[in-house]
């Protein structure tokens, strides 16, 4: 296409992509390696969580342990493109429901309301049009708008770097790195942690698809710590521009959280 006022260089929030022209639809979820591709301009984008669950097991506590459940409803990835490959995100958590339980003293707490707000910018530097490979820079922000007992308090940020490759076959190979500044427990001093995810996609048949990805996170701290995850999911395209998913996280060192399981759904228009 010609660069002319009406062209992809100009389309913008407000002069949106015509629907005949759009990208095919590529989505952040539902395995934890971000796509490196952004909504097509003047379009919007709503990635959700219909239900996720998370539990842990600290073995290593007295007694037998203690159990660390979250529950979280309707959470939200709200996108907007703002240029041809450039978009806006901002991540809520409207419902999330904590319960720690000690197997030793029969005791517990919960928690429970709205959790943290998380705003983050997706600027493609390759690859949004075409080609095999894509890359993107993605800055982010925390807003620490938990409800007491869901949060720590502090803001926090950092930056994550997805990368994708077409592969032969029509597998898809997606990588990521990311550095995370987080606050340390205590209320006192900051730490990195450092994430690295691969995941690989394909076609199952027709619009069904799955991925498997292995996803750690090393925690640059003087106490330090390792999570590693093995992933795996299904993708189901209802439509053009509705997507289902479903999966489980499971945890495969002893840092990691046990299982998290999930169903969601994507909308663009």
């Amino acid at each position: 296409m010609a660069e002319t006022a009406q062209g992809p260089f100009f389309f913008h929030l407000l002069n949106p992509v015509p629907i005949d022209q759009m990208r095919e639809l590529s989505t952040d979820r539902p395995d934890q390696t971000e796509s490196p591709y952004t909504v097509d301009a003047g379009h919007f984008q709503i990635e959700s969580d219909i239900f996720a669950f998370s539990r842990n097991r600290d073995r290593g506590a007295p007694g037998g342990g203690v159990i660390e459940e979250t529950r979280s409803f309707a959470a939200l990835n709200l996108k907007a493109g703002l240029f041809r490959n450039l978009d806006l995100q901002v991540l809520l958590d409207p419902y999330l429901r904590s319960r720690t339980f000690n197997l030793r003293t029969g005791s517990g707490e919960h928690a429970d309301g709205f959790g943290d707000v998380i705003a983050r910018m997706k600027l493609n530097l390759w690859g949004n049009d075409g080609g095999q490979t894509a890359f993107a820079l993605m800055p982010y922000v925390k807003v620490p708008a938990a409800s007491r007992g869901l949060g720590n308090g502090a803001v926090e940020g950092g930056i994550i770097l997805p990368f994708a490759l077409k592969l032969p076959s029509n597998f898809y190979l997606g990588l990521q790195t990311q550095g995370d500044f987080v606050r340390n427990d205590g209320l006192s001093g900051v730490h990195m942690d450092w994430c690295n995810s691969l995941t690989i996609g394909h076609s199952l048949v027709g619009d069904l698809a799955g991925y498997a990805e292995v996803f750690t996170v090393t925690h640059l701290e003087s106490a330090g710590g390792f999570e590693g995850y093995f992933d795996i999911g299904l993708t189901y395209g209802l439509t053009g521009n509705i997507q289902l998913d479903v999966g489980c996280n499971f945890g495969i060192t002893e840092l990691a959280k046990d299982y998290n399981p999930f169903v969601g759904v994507t909308f663009r228009f």
